[in-house]
């Protein structure tokens, strides 16, 4: 006697839209809305059907997707996790890399999500100031300027470098960025040789 092989384990409702979500993100950065839910659904490994059953309308799907590339949440762990007892000039090439893959994950959903209406979300930009602010704190020192203008500065200049259309099509790796972050454009000043 054969035995048929157990079923798949029925997946819940969130997971099911969770699961969805994973598959429609890749395409949707491809396709845009042009993506279809033939393409959702092969690449999901599902019926179509599913989609349905799972969210109201393509529309939907797309606008949860962007939604969870717009969540704060795993960027927050990310930056709780950077080690504090990391040389400065780690510390910082860390907060670069995670800002920049962050802000090129954003744009590029929402550049490609076009006129679908964007979910609210919290502004966490502050909240994420004051981490790098705790990031940088213990190099108080070393600064020539607050940990908090830091903080702003290496935010701004990561946002900068990670959007096509203002860096104008110089590309910027996360070396070079920490080092001008870090050491500026012309290092640190030279004593004046002037004699009072």
């Amino acid at each position: 006697m054969t035995r048929k092989p157990a079923r798949a384990r029925s997946l819940s409702v969130e997971d099911r839209q969770s699961m969805i979500i994973d598959a429609v993100t890749p395409l949707l950065l491809e396709h845009g809305q042009g993506v279809t839910t033939r393409q959702i659904a092969e690449c999901a490994g599902i019926a179509e059907g599913t989609i349905f059953r799972a969210f109201d309308s393509k529309d939907e799907l797309i606008r949860a997707a962007v939604a969870r590339q717009l969540d704060p949440e795993p960027l927050r762990r990310q930056l709780a996790a950077v080690d504090l007892s990391l040389p400065l000039e780690d510390r910082v090439r860390t907060i670069v890399v995670l800002l920049r893959a962050r802000f090129a994950r954003i744009f590029s959903i929402l550049s490609m999500a076009g006129s679908i209406e964007k979910p609210h979300t919290h502004d966490a930009a502050h909240e994420f100031i004051e981490m790098l602010d705790h990031l940088l704190a213990p190099d108080f020192a070393r600064l020539t300027v607050p940990p908090l203008r830091a903080a702003q500065i290496i935010r701004m200049v990561a946002l900068a470098a990670s959007v096509p259309q203002i860096r104008a099509g110089a590309v910027f790796d996360d070396d070079e960025l920490t080092a001008l972050i870090l050491y500026g454009v012309a290092g640190v000043p030279a004593p004046s040789d002037a004699t009072p």
